[in-house]
């Protein structure tokens, strides 16, 4: 098993050095679902909520989020962002929260990724919860990513959804 990039040989955390690597083109795409009530869901369709358009504010939030993934993850490089998108769709009463972001740098972007889908996630709930408290955010995760040295790498289609 290979040693953990981001633990030294002394059991210390590091930054991982990536100054000698060449910037090239990086994407990921990331999910997170948010399972709504019947009453929650048609709030958010309908853009009924007292504290505004739900799908706007949660967009918004995820994209600056991605922005700030390395004030967040403490061992996560301050990368530029080309672009970062996140899409909503239902199925049924759950949201499903798409986020992709992209760069051309040394490193990658999952991380930026999985923050703004993780984020927009959270901005659902915010809003949401004077509708309904039980409100479940499920399944944060990385669907795809290319670029860099380890190339491509996309979750199988029964892991997907």
């Amino acid at each position: 098993m290979p040693r953990p990039t981001h633990i030294a040989s002394d059991g210390s955390l590091v930054m991982v050095d990536v100054g000698a690597k060449a910037p090239t083109e990086r994407s990921a795409h990331a999910r997170a679902a948010v399972r709504l009530t019947p009453a929650a869901a048609n709030a958010v369709r309908e853009a009924t909520l007292a504290k505004g358009d739900v799908l706007v504010a949660a967009q918004l939030a995820g994209i600056m989020a991605a922005k700030q993934t390395a004030n967040l993850i403490p061992l996560a490089h301050p990368i530029p962002l080309a672009g970062v998108d996140v899409e909503f769709s239902w199925e049924g009463d759950v949201l499903v929260i798409d986020a992709r972001a992209r760069t051309v740098a040394q490193t990658g972007v999952e991380m930026e990724a999985m923050t703004a889908a993780a984020v927009a996630a959270l901005v659902v709930y915010d809003m949401t919860k004077a509708v309904e408290k039980g409100i479940e955010i499920e399944g944060i995760r990385l669907l795809s990513k290319s670029g860099g040295k380890s190339g491509s790498w996309k979750r199988r289609a029964a892991e997907r959804s």
